[in-house]
């Protein structure tokens, strides 16, 4: 079956990397992080729950405005895999219909709460068109606050071209993650890497594999 797992890493030749904030929008640290990448030049890809789409409107609609992507995290933030089909389903439509609201486009990407999946998950996501998006630095655990030296540790040692790393802009105090991805974009891009979103990391990918196919 095609797009069933859920995406970690993409095999890129380029060195891009693509950012992930889950939770948000938030009206104190979605603005620091998107702060961060309108000076790195930078895209990042925020996957938002609806709820907090509905609280925060106007920040959403900032994300979209300076060009970053907005993507599918749930309306309610529940583990999935402890609901019916049916009413996963409508989690996944009501936090797309918000999305679709502010960028005027569907969401390309969807990302379980807790990377709670099972194969019924996955195949529904599939079938409303999305690609399910993990992240190589798990371990990493900025929503438990571990420090930021943690977070640090434990992204650098995953990263590599074509990584998706996830973080958390939302729900609670963020100012670790805030200052653990300060330090990564400026690091990275340092190293030449380019910033992107997992829509774009996506398209690469793909234009890579059509070319040494």
């Amino acid at each position: 079956m095609v797009n069933i797992a859920m995406v970690e890493q993409e095999s890129v030749r380029e060195k891009v990397v693509a950012f992930t904030f889950d939770d948000g929008p938030h009206p104190v640290y979605t603005p620091q992080v998107l702060e961060i990448f309108r000076r790195a030049g930078g895209r990042a890809t925020f996957f938002m729950i609806g709820q907090e789409m509905e609280n925060h409107p106007e920040i959403a609609a900032k994300v979209h405005r300076e060009g970053h992507e907005i993507a599918n995290h749930t309306y309610t933030h529940p583990d999935l895999t402890q609901l019916t089909l049916e009413e996963a389903g409508e989690e996944l439509q009501r936090a797309e219909h918000l999305v679709q609201e502010v960028t005027g486009q569907p969401a390309r990407s969807f990302r379980p709460p807790y990377f709670g999946v099972n194969e019924e998950i996955l195949s529904l996501a599939t079938e409303r068109g999305y690609r399910t998006i993990g992240a190589v630095n798990g371990d990493a655990r900025d929503w438990d606050n571990p420090g930021v030296k943690h977070i640090l540790e434990y992204t650098r040692s995953a990263v590599q071209p074509g990584s998706v790393l996830i973080f958390h802009d939302g729900y609670g105090d963020r100012s670790q993650t805030v200052e653990a991805v300060r330090v990564l974009v400026d690091e990275l891009v340092g190293e030449g890497y380019r910033l992107v979103t997992v829509s774009e990391l996506l398209d690469i990918s793909r234009d890579h594999d059509i070319k040494t196919t």
